[in-house]
């Protein structure tokens, strides 16, 4: 019987889930180097869909004391955002560094090796000699920016905020298509900058811009990185705006949301 791949990711995500890596990874805290290590697996914990370094206890160079983990708030949504690295859903250990609070868990599950979880911050993540931003990279993720002819328009209201025939197109293996507009097809004079800024591993640093009644309705890359230098400058929508992409109402959510 065949399989749809991307019902069978929405399966898998109930169960903890690792890959190896072979990139030898380094954290730095204070400037100071406090991971080392070539034996390093990306972990997803259940209802996560972004893996985390786990890495042998003996490349950790730091002081750290264990405490019962935060309890799991109930939460409608499959997916558990991931500003939330102290929710953990299998059994372990909360690892705490002074000064920090919790920047680690140790899963109980043997398969892991007794290797340690760590948080993204409070480090600086180097993949080979290359600083990874955001989160790790993941091994079954990619991006394609591609331009197309399709016609989009962006409604807030009864407001038209974007027009366009010269989108482009851009895919992210598990969110829903983004199409990034040309700011001459976009009414850049309804939109002001706003102070929220957000990172993505791929794309790099995105500045948001806010509508009236519509906080962070859009959001450009004015520097993004090498995998998205297609859409650079170009403006992109979500909700509360309706974008249409040939006349049908695209899904803008994110995974994780209601």
């Amino acid at each position: 019987m065949a399989i749809d791949l991307t019902q069978q990711w929405f399966r898998d995500l109930a169960e903890l889930r690792y890959v190896a890596t072979p990139k030898r990874l380094r954290a730095l805290l204070g400037g100071r180097v406090v991971l080392d290590t070539r034996d390093a697996l990306l972990v997803y914990e259940p209802r996560r869909v972004v893996p985390w370094y786990a890495v042998p206890a003996a490349d950790l160079h730091l002081e750290l004391t264990e405490q019962d983990p935060a309890p799991v708030p109930e939460l409608r949504a499959p997916v558990l955002p991931p500003r939330h690295a102290e929710w953990h859903t299998v059994p372990g250990r909360s690892l705490h560094l002074d000064g920090h609070g919790e920047v680690a868990f140790r899963p109980d599950d043997p398969v892991l090796g007794g290797r340690v979880v760590l948080h993204w911050e409070p480090f600086e993540w180097l993949e080979e000699d290359e600083p990874v931003m955001g989160h790790p990279h993941d091994p079954f993720k990619r991006i394609d920016v591609l331009r197309s002819d399709r016609h989009v328009r962006v409604e807030l209201g009864d407001v038209v905020l974007a027009e366009s025939t010269r989108p482009t197109m851009l895919v992210e293996t598990g969110i829903p298509v983004r199409w990034y507009l040309p700011r001459d097809d976009v009414r850049m004079d309804l939109l002001t900058p706003s102070q929220t800024h957000t990172v993505c591993a791929y794309k790099g640093v995105a500045s948001y811009l806010s509508a009236e009644g519509a906080p962070d309705v859009a959001w450009s890359y004015p520097d993004p990185l090498h995998d998205a230098l297609q859409v650079l400058d170009l403006v992109c929508f979500w909700r509360p705006a309706v974008v249409r992409v040939d006349g049908q109402v695209t899904d803008t959510s994110m995974p994780g949301e209601p």
